[in-house]
């Protein structure tokens, strides 16, 4: 059990430790971690000791990071240090330390790094996945008709699969027997959808893992981060090579990943924890920090339901073993995208000189204490730009930082000036992912401010949403970029605002508060707005990826034209930040159109109303009880009877992908001694590894469909 005394230690560290334990003290360890958290003593020169019986004393000695990041910093009294075991669970009780960046080539104040702003990620603007275009008759044809290319990936397509009998390059040369694997998982897949696709190699996966993009023809959507922009990436679409040692550490990865799933939360102790801290160290070493992060979350995760936190889902822990499981794939089999590898740290590129005009601000908090505010920006060619804020300080700072001075260039505004006007800067230097560097060498001239009727920004609200929102949840990126919309207030729903756009046939849109804490304004103002029924907003948002019909709305204003909507003061320039801006009586017109009251009944969720809940549970499942447990759904009285409603609704695909992980988690071939003959994990792997895809794609292919 962890112990909030107990410093952070680095996950080499740790992986060192347990690897010198004997087999029967590795037995021992997870009870021995479970015991020494409470029994923590700090000391007067900042070390920690913890007491095992009379003569054995554990100290850490954090180093000035306050991490102990050396194995001589962990000191163990007994006479079996350092392989001994107490010294393992003192390691194992801490809690695991954030691998240091490593220095950039050109690194300091230049377009290399930037101390200002790069050093501190604002939660929530970070880029996850996908899936395609909507098509077919009924939400289940709809779905599977988006969820193609995870569907794929899912079955034939998985990188190095052959289609045969237990080949898995992935993993090097692990046993397989008959059936088993990707060929096994692909031959069973006879429903539409599922082995028949077109499409097979490492090409189906690499969506996951790489950069996915729009559909040719479907032209750029404004502020679309994988255009080519000065310090972007331009060749989003080119294959990175993989080395040798990276390719290694994937298929060390994979390994690892797979015995941690099918040993789920349960059985995956501190031991099988260290094998994966041990692999992502490899990881590290091969220059693969995206890969290392992915275990670290698995590791994190599988700490957490072990130690049952409150805020612990397994629906989170599932995501990120799929994460885990495709990076080690794709790299093991040597193909990926640009975003495989991943950066320590946030390198910024010479962007020229750049024309930046201000969309909204938004409050940034986040769970570890950062506070601080992100203001979006949108480039004169159509490309998203972000200039974060967000250091420790937690609510006071995320508040206090709406109104504090920008950090770039000399420039003169604060956050709510630039929210609404604009910048030319000069020497700009620009992330891959839009966010705007302090460099020495920037130099920043505030310009007037442009309203969201003018140029570049009506761009943003001259699209349909539906058509917004294809595009936008069509990239493998975690949270899709910002859309406006022209929309007429409903009524509320809960802590919920249905609202539906202003065009013929439009459905009813939830806007959900961007942050629900209740000293952030966001709530607040929904609820105000709320009691305007048939009050015209033009909105600011980002979609939900994971609810039907969902927009998180950032900032509001009026409607150009429009008799009855908001009435905003000058100085706020048509525009309110609901984060910031509290929203008042006078903001609102005086008296209400005569309209016909609709009814603010929610209409149908295809999401919640499909029954992919079944396919969720059974991979949660798995992540919670091991291989196990999955196998135990197939021996109850009626086994099949979960696939029917799959089947009935359109959802063959992923009643075969259902289907086949069961029966994948059964498989435990024995010979006429009762011995396993194949004891291997990366079948079953795989089978996981094919439903979870599958269904994130579907899932996404269904919020696409709820917009329409």
């Amino acid at each position: 059990m962890s112990s909030t005394l107990l410093p952070p230690v680095a996950p080499e560290v740790l992986a060192e430790a347990v690897e010198g334990l004997s087999a029967r003290l590795r037995k021992r360890l997870d009870a021995a971690v479970e015991a020494c958290g409470a029994g923590a003593e700090a000391g007067p020169d900042g070390t920690v000791a913890l007491r095992f019986g009379e003569d054995a004393v554990v100290t850490l000695s954090p180093g000035p990071s306050g991490t102990v990041t050396d194995p001589a910093q962990a000191v163990c009294t007994c006479l079996l240090a350092p392989r001994c075991l107490h010294r393992a669970a003192a390691l194992g009780a801490a809690p695991l330390a954030d691998p240091e960046p490593e220095p950039l080539a050109g690194s300091g104040t230049g377009p290399g790094t930037d101390p200002a702003n790069g050093s501190h990620p604002a939660p929530g603007c970070l880029p996850e996945a996908g899936a395609g275009a909507v098509s077919g008759t009924g939400p289940g044809a709809a779905a599977e008709a988006g969820a193609g290319a995870g569907t794929r990936a899912a079955t034939g397509g998985l990188p190095g699969a052959d289609h045969g009998a237990g080949s898995h390059p992935a993993t090097g040369n692990l046993p397989a027997a008959a059936g088993a694997g990707p060929g096994a998982v692909t031959g069973a897949l006879g429903g539409p959808g599922a082995g028949a696709l077109p499409g097979g190699g490492a090409e189906g996966l690499a969506g996951v893992g790489g950069a996915a993009r729009p559909a040719a023809g479907s032209g750029p959507l404004p502020g679309d981060r994988a255009r080519a922009r000065p310090g972007g990436d331009a060749g989003g679409d080119a294959a990175v090579p993989v080395t040798a040692a990276q390719r290694a550490a994937g298929a060390g990865l994979w390994a690892v990943g797979a015995e941690a799933l099918a040993a789920g939360v349960t059985a995956a102790g501190a031991v099988a924890q260290a094998e994966l801290l041990r692999a992502a160290h490899t990881a590290r070493l091969a220059g693969l920090p995206r890969a290392e992060a992915a275990a670290l979350r698995v590791v994190r995760g599988l700490r957490a339901a072990r130690e049952r936190h409150a805020a612990q889902r397994l629906g989170d822990l599932a995501a990120a073993f799929r994460e885990l499981l495709t990076s080690a794939a794709l790299l093991a089999s040597g193909t990926g995208g640009p975003g495989l590898t991943g950066g320590a740290r946030r390198a910024y590129a010479a962007g020229g000189s750049l024309r930046v005009y201000g969309l909204c601000r938004e409050p940034v908090l986040s769970a570890t204490g950062y506070g601080g505010v992100v203001t979006h920006l949108l480039g004169a060619d159509g490309c998203a730009y972000t200039l974060s804020d967000v250091r420790p300080g937690g609510l006071a700072r995320a508040r206090g930082a709406g109104a504090a001075s920008v950090a770039l260039g000399g420039g003169v505004l604060d956050h709510a000036g630039l929210a609404r006007a604009g910048l030319r800067i000069v020497g700009a230097t620009v992330s891959a992912d839009g966010r705007l560097g302090a460099g020495r060498g920037v130099r920043a001239t505030p310009m007037p401010v442009t309203p969201w009727t003018a140029e570049p920004l009506a761009a943003l609200f001259a699209r349909p949403a539906a058509e917004a929102v294809a595009e936008l949840l069509s990239r493998e990126e975690a949270e899709p970029g910002l859309l406006g919309c022209d929309v007429e207030v409903v009524g509320a729903a809960g802590e919920h605002l249905l609202v539906r756009e202003a065009r013929a046939d439009a459905p009813l849109l939830r806007l959900r508060p961007a942050h629900p804490h209740p000293e952030l304004a966001h709530t607040a103002n929904l609820r105000r707005l709320a009691g305007y029924p048939g009050l015209a907003v033009r909105v600011l948002g980002r979609p939900d990826p994971d609810r039907a019909a969902t927009l998180s709305p950032l900032a509001v204003g009026p409607v150009p034209g429009a008799a009855y909507t908001l009435r905003l003061p000058p100085e706020w320039w048509d525009r309110a930040d609901l984060g910031y801006d509290r929203l008042q009586g006078a903001h609102f017109p005086g008296e209400a159109p005569a309209v016909t009251a609709e009814a603010v009944v929610p209409g149908p969720d295809p999401l919640a109303d499909a029954p992919l809940w079944r396919v969720g549970r059974l991979l949660e499942t798995g992540v919670a009880g091991g291989r196990r447990a999955v196998a135990e759904t197939a021996r109850g009285p009626q086994p099949l009877s979960a696939y029917g409603p799959l089947r009935r609704a359109g959802f063959g695909a992923a009643a075969d992908l259902t289907a086949a992980l069961v029966a994948e988690a059964d498989r435990r071939p024995r010979d006429v001694f009762g011995r396993l003959t194949d004891a291997s994990s990366d079948g079953y792997a795989w089978a996981w590894l094919a439903a979870s895809t599958h269904l994130k794609a579907a899932r996404r292919s269904l919020v696409t469909a709820s917009w329409t």
